[in-house]
């Protein structure tokens, strides 16, 4: 039986993961920071035999270390990474942003991808196979007014993961970068610290992907020939483009 780890699993894309790969018999390793909402999954896809789950904040390393250190041994040989967990915090610009929420940004999007991919890759490299998927956004290709962190979080993720594949040529060990444009998840949410009508402005008039597009995509990459990686792939909803580029007119 294959095992996958998702950051992040409580919510959105990461939970939308969880129950496609518990669906097809895949062992689960969930992390997040709310305990009840992991313990309704770990019950709800198929108990603490098939699902394992790991409450703790990625951006704290010791507490990524101690997770992966103290797994079970059925859960130890993990064959899939989804580094998912991220957010996005505020839509100020840069000079008038909360240096706290750069923090936070940083420490998640970033530091948490980091020790998440550094603590795995060992054991993967040990055992000659692994795929590690990382979320990043068309943020990192395409900045927008207000973005500055966190579109500067996602083209790091964007570079670590092309970085990663220069690393990794020849250990069979895949890794790819999905960029996900606007999908209708607890995000902006997120982003605008619980102001749901703000929230909902985001989505007003528009069909956006969802949480199972992104679920579909990885369980369409994890299923392709082991000779086969895709390093980037960029989805947008069909009713989203790229616009012209900024002109001021004073």
């Amino acid at each position: 039986m294959k095992t996958i780890l998702i950051t992040g699993a409580t919510s959105g894309f990461g939970e939308a993961i969880a129950r496609l790969f518990a669906k097809n018999d895949w062992q689960l390793i969930l992390t997040g920071r709310r305990q009840q909402r992991l313990d309704s999954l770990q019950q709800e896809l198929g108990g603490p035999d098939k699902v394992h789950t790991c409450c703790f904040d990625i951006s704290d390393r010791k507490a990524v270390e101690h997770a992966v250190d103290s797994l079970p041994r059925q859960f130890s040989d993990i064959d899939v990474l989804v580094n998912n967990a991220g957010l996005a915090l505020g839509l100020e610009p840069a000079d008038k942003t909360d240096l706290d929420d750069w923090d936070k940004m940083v420490d998640t999007n970033i530091k948490g991808l980091m020790y998440c991919t550094h603590k795995l890759l060992p054991k993967m490299r040990e055992r000659k196979q692994g795929y590690i998927l990382n979320i990043g956004s068309i943020a990192g290709n395409w900045p927008y007014p207000g973005g500055n962190v966190y579109c500067a979080s996602k083209a790091f993720v964007k570079q670590f993961s092309l970085a990663l594949r220069t690393d990794l040529l020849g250990s069979a060990i895949r890794v790819t970068n999905i960029e996900p444009g606007n999908a209708e998840t607890e995000f902006s949410n997120v982003r605008f610290k619980a102001d749901e009508q703000r929230a909902d402005k985001v989505y007003q008039g528009t069909v956006a992907l969802t949480a199972q597009d992104i679920a579909d995509t990885i369980w369409w990459l994890v299923n392709t020939p082991k000779h086969v990686n895709v390093t980037t792939m960029e989805i947008m909803p069909t009713e989203q483009a790229n616009g012209p580029l900024a002109v001021y007119r004073g």
